[in-house]
């Protein structure tokens, strides 16, 4: 039997629904019988808009409730943000496809078009995530960090509700949704690495459906994919989170791989940083080996310190 229907579970944002229909429009360019439709479907991360996530605590905020619906078969697929998926899978589910990555880096957003580097002293920073605050404030410990959630709008006019001198999000987003021209700066990945898997997404579907993977099977980018399986690789091996100060950045150069990992303390006091490379087909290995190497300058500790104080703080 042909399939004519494929149904797609997303979060239902902004930036979700355009994801979810860059995935859609490609599909019935490629099929042009088959139906897709999308299926929006709230998840915790999206209920608890009032704290930082590293505060909601657990895995999976933004994937759990769409993964339920897949195995419940209510949905076909799903189009996550990549760094929003665990490195481990509910029994029965899998990762398909990589897309092709956008711009991995982080923006900086000046509410005054000023620098990061030359903001005044004790500026003000909007920002939830661990990673970026830990390397912000290695790179300026005078800087102020105020939690900000919300969708992209939300945090661009917060920007200006709560007085705020900055805001970092990431580039990817602020491109597809054509708002990049609020970017004030790029920041270098020598002083913002990025999210893993941050700028690509992920098609999941059930294990064993063959009809579903035959049909996206030509979304998956083999270059993204591997930097990107490089990078879990790493993420994996320190048992980590997307809510933990971990940041790596894999990437093809020439023949060879190149992968940066990082950990960092929340105070961004410490920052434990290596970057190791070799041929493409050791890309994941070279992931896990990247991650041993950090846990043997003490990145262990650190996220021990960090999981005690997440758990302290609920």
């Amino acid at each position: 039997m042909t399939l004519r229907e494929l149904r797609i579970g997303t979060r239902g944002s902004q930036l979700a629904l355009f994801q979810a229909n860059w995935v859609k429009e490609r599909l019935e360019q490629a099929h042009s019988r088959l139906i897709v439709t999308l299926v929006k479907i709230k998840t915790t991360g999206d209920k608890i808009q009032d704290a930082p996530l590293a505060k909601i605590g657990g895995k999976g905020l933004f994937v759990k409730e769409i993964e339920e619906a897949l195995l419940a078969k209510r949905i076909d697929l799903a189009v996550h943000s990549i760094k929003d998926v665990p490195t481990e899978f509910p029994e029965g589910l899998h990762l398909s496809a990589i897309t092709k990555r956008e711009d991995p880096r982080d923006a900086f957003i000046s509410r005054e078009g000023i620098p990061l580097k030359d903001l005044l002293q004790g500026a003000k920073i909007g920002t939830s995530s661990l990673r970026r605050q830990a390397q912000l404030l290695h790179f300026r410990g005078d800087l102020q960090l105020i939690p900000l959630r919300g969708n992209l709008d939300t945090r661009l006019k917060k920007l200006k509700t709560l007085g705020l001198d900055g805001i970092v999000l990431a580039c990817a987003g602020l491109k597809r949704l054509g708002l990049d021209e609020n970017i004030t700066e790029i920041l270098s990945t020598d002083i913002s690495l990025p999210a893993i898997g941050q700028g690509a997404l992920g098609i999941e579907t059930r294990v064993g459906d063959e009809e579903v993977e035959e049909k996206i099977g030509f979304l998956n980018d083999p270059d993204s994919s591997v930097a990107i399986t490089a990078e879990r690789a790493f993420l994996k091996k320190l048992e980590g989170g997307c809510q933990v100060p971990i940041a790596a950045f894999g990437r093809i150069v020439g023949s060879n791989f190149h992968i940066d990992g990082l950990v960092g303390t929340i105070d961004g006091k410490c920052l434990i940083r290596h970057h190791m490379e070799g041929p493409i087909e050791k890309a994941e290995p070279l992931g896990v080996e990247l991650a041993e190497i950090l846990l043997n300058k003490g990145a262990g500790e650190i996220l021990e310190e960090v999981y005690r104080k997440s758990s302290a703080t609920k």
